[in-house]
């Protein structure tokens, strides 16, 4: 009987290849192009609401909002000593990369990542920050030496380094970009996603740790990483920051508060209808759109007829999000809409064609976050303008 050879399918052959020790299913990139990004860490004083007014009333803060924007007892204000991601031109970590004008918008959130399905980004990260930190990436490729966040998963040595660089340490992570983290059939060209430090997830996002990252669809994109079929971009977190979980919180009291009145027990406040006793009131969380509040977002400008994208996020708090745009509609999920939803860490694409030229409001509906200042405008020029 003559003997046969039996040809392995492809798929078996990749099958078997995972199975051998050491080795990762990582996704082809041969045709993409690696994106470098420098990024540290940084220590800042941040301000809330760097105009010192109600941006959206148009006159100084009322009672409600300087609650949350001027110190008082027990309370401190509007400026608070933050760590944030910024991006740099080199290695050395010497000059900071100037953020464009139409990405000012972006405020406290890390710099843009962008990049193509068949892409590598590589990203060489330095923390500066006087607590360990990391970049943890939602949606891209890793592998544990790139995750960004420690557990007990059976890694040691090289594959640990990622999960928290010390204060003045420095780590490359390499996500590269496959097919999952583009946009997929029924969607647009471009998908959203997000980074931030995952060492301690509630205290480093809370102190300022986040950023945002788009993934554009295979060949859809222009020279720059735009997708082709989009005018202007842009990206609103709606960022609820509890200073009281800030690894900076005591600093922060101690520096900006003004000092409680003597009393056998200082004032108790609420969070979310829970009593709390002492400095860590409801005065310390902020409710934010890109890290302002009461109307204090700049750059949220777009002409009349263009293809807008906005990007939507939030972040780790206990947290339900509805932005609402006034005077104009997005589509969302091929849904004609004026709101939007975002539950804790969620990420919505939403298209706009402006018809409505004027300057509006665009705010969360939640009651206590609009109260809370979680407020801005948005601005869609008129035809006539764009000359």
């Amino acid at each position: 009987m003559r003997s046969r050879t039996r040809v392995l399918p492809w798929s078996w052959l990749v099958v078997s290849m995972l199975l051998l020790p050491g080795c990762a299913a990582a996704p082809r990139n041969a045709a993409g192009v690696v994106r470098t990004y420098y990024v540290a860490a940084d220590e800042v004083d941040w301000d809330y609401a760097p105009g010192g007014a109600d941006g959206i009333t148009g006159r100084p803060f009322g009672a409600i909002a300087a609650h949350y924007m001027e110190p008082g007892p027990g309370r401190v204000g509007r400026v608070w000593h933050k760590a944030i991601y910024r991006e740099y031109t080199d290695s050395t970590f010497r000059t900071l990369k100037p953020r464009p004008p139409e990405w000012a918008h972006l405020g406290i959130l890390g710099p843009l990542i962008r990049a193509g399905v068949g892409d590598t980004i590589v990203v060489l990260f330095r923390n500066n920050a006087s607590f360990p930190a990391s970049m943890h990436p939602h949606g891209v490729f890793y592998q544990k030496d790139s995750e960004g966040a420690p557990y007990h998963d059976g890694t040691s040595g090289a594959d640990v380094a990622d999960d928290a660089v010390p204060t003045g340490g420095t780590h490359r992570y390499v996500w590269p970009v496959p097919e999952r983290a583009g946009p997929t059939a029924h969607e647009g060209s471009s998908a959203f996603w997000m980074y931030h430090s995952h060492v301690d997830d509630q205290a480093d996002v809370a102190a300022g740790l986040i950023g945002p990252m788009i993934i554009t669809a295979r060949g859809a994109a222009r020279a720059d990483g735009t997708p082709k079929d989009v005018d202007r971009e842009l990206v609103v977190g709606f960022l609820e920051f509890d200073e009281n979980n800030s690894p900076f919180f005591d600093a922060n009291y101690a520096r900006y508060a003004k000092p409680l009145p003597k009393a056998p027990k200082p004032p108790a406040d609420t969070v979310f209808g829970v009593l709390v006793q002492g400095p860590a009131m409801e005065s310390s969380f902020r409710e934010t759109m890109n890290g302002f509040s009461y109307g204090n977002l700049p750059g949220l400008t777009m002409k009349q007829g263009e293809r807008v994208r906005w990007y939507l996020m939030a972040t780790t708090d206990f947290e339900f999000h509805a932005p609402h745009w006034h005077g104009n509609v997005v589509t969302i999920a091929d849904m004609r809409t004026d709101v939007a939803s975002l539950t804790p860490m969620e990420m919505v694409t939403a298209d706009m064609v402006p018809d409505n030229p004027g300057t509006w409001l665009f705010h969360c509906h939640v009651a206590p976050h609009l109260r809370m200042g979680m407020q801005a405008l948005y601005t869609v020029l008129p035809k006539v303008a764009m000359r």
